[in-house]
């Protein structure tokens, strides 16, 4: 049972970093092509989107998808009754967003964003419409087929995008991007996993459903607000061009430290939730996925922070420097991201989606302090602070997590502390070679070896558990074919 779980969460944590590559790695890519054709301020203005369509999603979802991930025998009924549910409320959002247009237009003091509004809502049915089969491989735990869909829609949007771009088609070119996206992506879903709905509706399902997922839809809807509440307070205080260079800098970050957390997130829930009536195995599977993650997010994040300036230059040019400083400041908070939402699905596993909420409300109620500092004092600061609540946000995570598989914050710190000193020391390393006078398409390649070598040698001399864990798994994921 041990080896085949094993196998199963090897197999996830596989297919699922592919799939992050596939879905995010070549949007990231086409970014960078769409970043050179286009302007900060129509990234500003599609930023300012995000918000609504984020916000939107998560209501949408109203946290169905976890409660039927963590159930352990799921019924078609079920499934109807959460299709409907969610198809009904994309409907009614859309209807919502599309006669709001001119009112989020005013509010932003961007003309263009009625039509766009309009155009781009379309995402929201289109998504619900996936929410089922999607759900459904996440619970087989089946991602080599969510690979495949994410490569082919992609692919084949990033091409639409980038031809619209070209044609001068400007800020409609991300539209169409993203549109494509969704619709292909939902598109394949249904056709490899061959779900067809029924016209049912259970009223006792939904309730069964809704009290778990209810909670996990509020602390949702507020961990996706205060997400975006930076694109609201930058877009409605600052110019359109400020926030499309903070909109970029998110991004890179995103790259390592959201697609690394979404890999252990959805491996990790359907794997550990399978083990949850197993006390002291849970608490040692969970204590290896905090450790083998935060060797993994230091490194990068760090490593980000020490070649940020050279690799956005040569990237997506000179005129996003600006994002240069908002990627270096959010990077700090980002390395704890995947720390404190791996705390927070030990809640979910343990069905405790109260408990989930009431930290949320918390940490958000905290959070509204860097947020009024941005708005007097200025972006940079607003960030800044934000470093100062994710240290926060993780200690009340951890403290309460801790009560329910006995692994208390002091041991996450003693087990993680190793591998952030190794990579504050290469990152300063990497860092220091900088100041050093060459053209950055030379100092860029000399920062990663460096960098990449120093790591290397400083964890095979310690040869620490949970580096001879990353080196099993990669050879893992190699032989598999």
């Amino acid at each position: 049972m041990k080896d085949s779980l094993k196998q199963k969460t090897v197999r996830g944590v596989g297919w699922s970093f592919i799939d992050n590559i596939a879905s995010s790695g070549i949007t990231f890519l086409v970014g960078l092509v769409l970043a050179r054709l286009l302007t900060p301020e129509e990234y500003g203005v599609m930023a300012i989107m995000a918000i609504f369509i984020a916000i939107s999603n998560s209501i949408i979802d109203s946290g169905f998808s976890n409660a039927l991930i963590r159930k352990i025998k799921v019924e078609r009924v079920d499934y109807n009754t959460v299709f409907y549910f969610n198809l009904l409320v994309s409907i009614m959002l859309y209807i919502f967003l599309f006669f709001s247009a001119p009112a989020i237009s005013a509010f932003f003091k961007e003309p263009e964003l009625i039509e766009i509004t309009r155009v781009i809502g379309w995402i929201l049915i289109i998504n619900a419409l996936a929410i089922i089969p999607r759900t459904q491989l996440v619970r087989n735990v089946d991602f080599k087929t969510q690979t495949k869909v994410s490569l082919i829609s992609s692919v084949s949007s990033g091409v639409i995008g980038i031809v619209m771009a070209i044609a001068g088609m400007g800020i409609w070119s991300l539209v169409g991007q993203q549109l494509s996206r969704q619709f292909l992506n939902t598109l394949f879903l249904w056709v490899y996993t061959k779900w067809k709905p029924v016209f049912e509706f259970s009223l006792q399902s939904f309730k069964e459903l809704f009290g778990f997922g209810s909670k996990l839809l509020l602390s949702g809807l507020l961990d996706t607000f205060f997400r975006n509440i930076y694109y609201i307070v930058i877009g409605r205080f600052y110019t359109s061009a400020q926030l499309g260079q903070y909109t970029r800098a998110e991004q890179f970050n995103s790259i390592f430290s959201s697609n690394l957390t979404s890999v252990v997130q959805r491996v990790s829930y359907p794997v550990l939730s399978s083990i949850q009536n197993e006390p002291e195995r849970l608490r040692e599977a969970y204590r290896r996925v905090i450790k083998i993650t935060m060797l993994i997010t230091f490194a990068c994040m760090l490593g980000l922070v020490a070649i940020a300036k050279p690799l956005l230059v040569i990237l997506i040019g000179e005129k996003w420097l600006q994002a240069v400083y908002f990627l270096q400041i959010i990077c700090f908070s980002g390395m704890l991201y995947p720390l404190h939402a791996i705390n927070l699905n030990i809640l979910q596993v343990k069905g405790r989606s109260d408990l989930f909420l009431k930290l949320e409300v918390i940490k958000k109620i905290i959070a509204i302090v860097p947020i009024v500092v941005g708005i007097f004092f200025g972006i940079e600061w607003m960030l800044v602070g934000n470093v100062f609540t994710s240290f926060f946000a993780y200690f009340l995570n951890s403290y309460y997590s801790a009560g329910l598989i006995l692994y208390p914050t002091i041991e996450q710190i003693k087990d993680i502390f190793p591998t952030f000193i190794i990579s504050i020391i290469v990152a300063g390393v990497m860092w220091s070679l900088s100041f050093i006078p060459m053209s950055y398409y030379i100092l860029l390649p000399i920062q990663i070896i460096i960098g990449l070598s120093l790591a290397l040698l400083i964890y095979g001399r310690l040869n620490l558990p949970e580096y001879l864990e990353v080196k099993q798994l990669v050879l893992a994921l190699l032989k598999q074919k």
